[in-house]
């Protein structure tokens, strides 16, 4: 899980740091590094997602979060050792988001039903800036129905697919001119029932009376970027959809019983792809947005390149 500002924002940071699945274990005695490499403090694991047990969707990367940086040259060594393994055979990469973030993603989104399992057999591992890890970590999840959400913020529609046959085609509404929604895809985050939200916390306005200015907890909350994006229900646009034509800060907008009904149907890791708007794609590394590279893109950024998974 990504830990974000809590509020409609068509700005903020990109980068990623997660609170989830914490990895950071104390070293233990029996877990020093080999004796023909030298002694130094160890290479932990922040965060490793998903959580293990859990069930996600077809977009979900696999995302390691190093709590020091891991030198250039190292991360080949360094993805080495962090294994994934599938049900059945899957082709994938990691691909580092600066010094501290790896993610791995299939080429393609997950096949319906996989079972995966990393494992990351830091013991023993250097991260080239004289640490070294003295833990193994293993995660196991499960891939569940795939689940996707297309948003056209032109048309003010969310056509909701679940295995390839659609479900509902929701009204809606995307950002204002002023406040534009990402393109691209994302996967979701994670979600809450009600989240406060402050156009302050994001940079937009911080000043009361304002045009801009919002304070709000509202319901329903399907989380998209670490910068703020959410589909949900707004009280300032109860009804969306082309009739009202209204603008959001960012977020997308749905009906109260829409906004309700959508959080029920979608998990971490579901693609929600939004076309149509005057904005960029999300930065792949704004929550989980891997799919916004291609996959030329994507291998740019690892140091070992395409592999398959191993079998289960």
């Amino acid at each position: 899980m990504l830990v974000g500002v809590s509020a409609c924002s068509g700005g903020g940071s990109t980068q990623a740091s997660g609170d989830d699945a914490k990895a950071s274990d104390k070293p233990g005695a029996s877990a020093s590094p080999s004796p023909t490499k030298p002694a130094g403090p160890p290479m932990l694991l922040e965060t490793i997602t998903p959580q293990t047990g859990t069930t996600v969707g077809v977009a979900m990367p696999i995302s390691v979060v190093f709590t020091n940086p891991v030198a250039q040259k190292a991360r080949a060594a360094v993805e080495k050792h962090m294994k994934v393994s599938a049900s059945q055979p899957v082709a994938g990469a990691w691909h580092w988001f600066g010094d501290k973030r790896a993610d791995w993603r299939p080429k393609t989104y997950w096949p319906s039903g996989t079972k995966v399992k990393v494992e990351a057999d830091m013991k023993g591992v250097s991260n080239g800036n004289g640490r070294y890890g003295v833990h193994s970590y293993t995660h196991t999840f499960k891939v569940g129905d795939d689940v996707r959400a297309d948003v056209s913020v032109t048309g003010h529609t969310m056509k909701v697919t679940r295995n390839g046959a659609t479900v509902r085609t929701l009204p809606i509404n995307a950002g204002s001119a002023q406040y534009p929604t990402w393109n691209g895809t994302m996967a979701v985050i994670d979600k809450q029932e009600k989240v406060h939200m402050t156009s302050c916390s994001v940079g937009i306005s911080c000043q009361k009376g304002s045009a801009n200015y919002y304070d709000l907890t509202l319901p329903w909350d399907v989380h998209l970027t670490q910068s703020g994006t959410y589909v949900h229900y707004s009280t300032g646009d109860p009804q969306p959809g082309s009739g009202s034509a209204r603008g959001s800060h960012g977020c997308v907008h749905l009906s109260l019983s829409n906004a309700k009904w959508f959080y029920g149907q979608v998990k971490q890791g579901d693609p929600v792809t939004i076309t149509g708007s005057p904005r960029a794609k999300a930065p792949a590394d704004n929550g989980y947005a891997a799919f916004n590279l291609d996959w030329d893109q994507w291998l740019a950024g690892s140091a070992s390149g395409e592999g398959t998974t191993s079998t289960l």
